[in-house]
């Protein structure tokens, strides 16, 4: 049954998700056939996939109601972890209780978990239980081609709304934190004399404290592939295990010489020492999967009634899957499964290894196939490559698991007798400072890849392919290598799609309330404006693209933090050909001046600035904006800025008809876009670049309708997501949009006229 149950765990969390209409009725009538039919396996199928489907329910229901939006609410909870950014702390709640301030507003009784931001907080520390007043929003996050999906973590986290802690009244303390035997540990780790990252290793190794290790550190381990070298998984939970029942096989040995292999305590024992262990480092969701599989793999290796090694796998994961469904979303679940599957496939039914060579290159030989089929799951899981990993893990996976995961628990068994437990945490030192060296060394010479988004599928399914090639039973050697030299060309013949001569790629992207939008042609890639910078100090543009990216220009409409938030950082990371501004906005960086009649072509693709004059010192900020004019094939695009009514009836005068697109000025406010611009261009797509849910009301009720009367298909950031067109082709424009909305696909209007305001 452990392959059927897991099957309908999993459905469960499919059908909780997605819950088609009749879920409950065809459940309940399938359910009632079971129990009049007698087959007692088939109810408890259902009551599996019940259970798992009523927990995604809830976790669905349980999200911020939209009407809740930027209302005070009076939340009760303890804190789960606290997190300092300079001024900004970030904190993960778990509500005990909620209640809006307002009597009139809708309940937010069902919150479960949020997580919020404080300025200046007072001293917090996890465990405590606090009283906040809160303003929430739903969970949402920017929706941009080949990013992290901040939404989709918030979901898989159970994370059902975020948002800050207000000022007034001030946040009040309910209760200390209890005991913890997890926090004693990592503050006696502090107190210890240590360098600092032989504490943030220690407490990593051996505490499942992931969260102390530095940004540099996670960077250090992504690079090289060794993330999974560090959260506490089925190698650590499995070596405890492994290390205890050694250890008491050998007293049974000493105490019943002639019976020991019968005993049955020293398997039990093993167990419990997993679970204490797994208890130690918190039972997060990646110590809690790794007690499970280390569990169920004492019991198959203890030969005692046990399932096979594939009714485990599936036993194991039905088990992970109906404790927490929510893990279903979880990348770490099914590279974790990946990876005892492919264990499962190396080794199942092939000859045990005999003397040191033979083991030698059995661990060499699964360590080479496990490390490509990985790489192909972390790619699709990750969109990340690290060359380094293969050559790393060979040393890197020996020496963790061998020393110093060992010495880190060993120094922990011998804390009390002060010389032996300094002694080993100081030989730990030395080798953690070695192996740190060692990866650096490898990321330097081979650094971390992030190949582009069209890559990505047909890249990880060669590796897929090519570690199967060798893993799987019962191939002739001839298939294994004739695939393997037709996979390998192939891979290294992959290149990026180049736009053709004379098309352009127009993405405006999901950055909230701001602008930034990429022109891409074969030759050339541009950038119009920066995005926001927001008063935590992130800016969005940060997480769109790997350090190392070139731009040939990157022309900022004007000085405003919504538009210009993110030019630091582009030239920090990046490799800028030019700045171009407003005469009059300070930039921090050298740029030039955009002037109107500025025009250049690159790649067929003609370019246009209509507007500032030379003498712009008259207008204000907004009025100073660059606006560019482009043009691909029969097809052109406007791009105003924050320019209002009255210089966009300047611009009419020098503007060549029809526009295709139009990027909506000042992201929809009524101050822009105003009737001569809408009635005289007619524009066939508007994109307004706005916020979700935010506070201006942008696109204005006004303005929508305005572009509705002549026809305009009117795509939003806040809704679509990044929208993306192409320009200069032979047929029709084409479009595509990051985020897919249900509703846009009816409706009277159909999907040209989706947008919404706030009213």
């Amino acid at each position: 049954m452990a392959m059927p149950m897991a099957l309908a765990a999993l459905g469960g969390t499919g059908l909780g998700r997605w819950a088609p209409p009749g879920l409950v009725e065809a459940w309940a009538l399938a359910l009632l056939c079971a129990l009049a039919s007698k087959r007692w396996r088939m109810a408890g199928l259902a009551l599996v996939l019940a259970v798992t489907a009523v927990q995604v329910l809830l976790a669905r229901g349980a999200e911020l109601p939209a009407g809740l939006l930027r209302a005070d609410l009076a939340l009760a909870g303890r804190l789960e972890t606290v997190e300092g950014e300079g001024r900004l702390t970030r904190l993960l709640v778990r509500v005990d209780d909620c209640r809006p301030l307002e009597a009139d507003r809708l309940p937010c009784h069902r919150l479960r978990r949020v997580r919020l931001s404080v300025y200046e907080a007072p001293p917090m520390q996890p465990g405590e239980r606090w009283a906040l007043t809160v303003r929430l929003r739903p969970p949402d996050g920017f929706a941009n081609p080949g990013t992290f999906d901040y939404r989709a973590w918030l979901w898989r986290e159970g994370i059902q709304a975020t948002g800050y802690v207000r000022r007034e009244p001030a946040p009040r303390r309910l209760a200390p934190a209890p005991y913890s035997l997890r926090r004693q540990a990592v503050a006696f780790l502090d107190a210890q004399p240590l360098a600092p990252l032989t504490t943030r290793w220690l407490a990593a190794l051996t505490l499942g404290a992931g969260d102390r290790l530095s940004r540099d550190d996670w960077e250090r381990l992504n690079a090289s592939g060794t993330t999974h070298l560090v959260v506490i998984s089925g190698l650590h939970v499995g070596l405890v295990a492994a290390f205890i029942l050694l250890l008491a096989r050998g007293v049974a040995r000493a105490l019943t010489p002639e019976r020991w292999r019968m005993a049955i305590w020293p398997w039990w024992l093993a167990g419990l020492a997993a679970v204490g262990y797994a208890a130690l480092a918190g039972l997060q969701p990646p110590a809690l999967r790794a007690l499970i599989m280390t569990v169920i793999g004492l019991w198959v290796a203890s030969g005692r009634h046990a399932p096979g090694s594939w009714q485990a796998w599936w036993l194991a994961l039905g088990l992970v899957v109906l404790h927490d469904p929510l893990s279903v979303w979880r990348p770490g679940l099914w590279l974790s499964f990946l990876a005892v599957a492919v264990l499962i496939l190396i080794w199942q039914g092939r000859p045990r290894p005999r003397g040191l060579r033979g083991w030698a290159w059995g661990l060499l030989r699964t360590q080479l196939l496990l490390a490509t089929l990985m790489a192909a799951a972390v790619l699709l899981a990750f969109a990340r490559l690290a060359p380094a990993a293969p050559l790393v893990n060979l040393v890197a996976v020996p020496l963790v698991s061998s020393l110093l995961v060992p010495l880190g628990l060993l120094g922990w068994l011998f804390a009390p007798l002060a010389p032996l437990g300094a002694a080993c945490w100081w030989l730990f030192e030395r080798i953690t400072l070695s192996m740190t060296e060692l990866l650096d060394l490898a990321v330097s010479r081979l650094p971390l890849w992030w190949p582009s988004a069209e890559l990505i599928a047909p890249l990880a399914l060669m590796l897929g392919l090519m570690a199967l090639l060798w893993a799987l039973p019962g191939l002739a050697r001839r298939l294994r290598v004739g695939g393997t030299l037709l996979l390998l060309p192939a891979m290294l013949g992959l290149t990026v799609p180049v736009p053709e001569p004379g098309s352009l790629r127009v993405r405006v992207y999901d950055v909230g309330q701001g602008q930034l939008v990429e022109l891409h042609s074969a030759g050339f890639r541009m950038l119009y404006d920066s995005g926001p910078r927001f008063a935590s100090g992130f800016a969005p543009v940060s997480a769109l693209w790997p350090a190392g990216q070139r731009f040939d220009r990157v022309m900022v409409s004007h000085g405003d933090l919504d538009h210009a938030g993110g030019v630091a950082w582009l030239a920090e990371r990046h490799d800028v050909g030019e700045f171009q501004a407003p005469a009059g906005e300070n930039l921090d960086v050298t740029s030039t001046v955009c002037v109107a009649g500025q025009q250049w072509q690159r790649d067929g693709v003609s370019y246009r600035v209509l507007w500032p004059p030379a003498d712009a010192a008259p207008f204000s900020s907004n009025d100073r904006s660059c606006v560019l004019e482009v043009t691909a094939g029969e097809e052109r695009l406007l791009i105003t800025g924050d320019v209002s009514s009255d210089i966009e009836r300047v611009i009419l005068q020098r503007l060549p008809l029809p526009i295709t697109v139009l990027v909506a000025g000042h992201h929809g406010s009524r101050s822009s876009s105003g009737p001569q611009l809408v009635q005289w261009t007619t524009p066939q797509h508007v994109v307004f670049s706005a916020g979700r849910h935010n506070a201006f009301g942008h696109p204005s009720d006004a303005v929508v309708r305005r572009f509705h009367r002549v026809g305009s298909c009117q795509w939003s950031t806040a809704l679509d997501g990044a929208v993306t067109f192409w320009l200069g082709r032979d047929s029709s424009v084409s479009l595509d949009t990051a985020r897919a909305m249900p509703w846009r696909r009816g409706g009277v209007e159909g999907k040209c006229h989706a947008v919404e305001s706030r009213h």
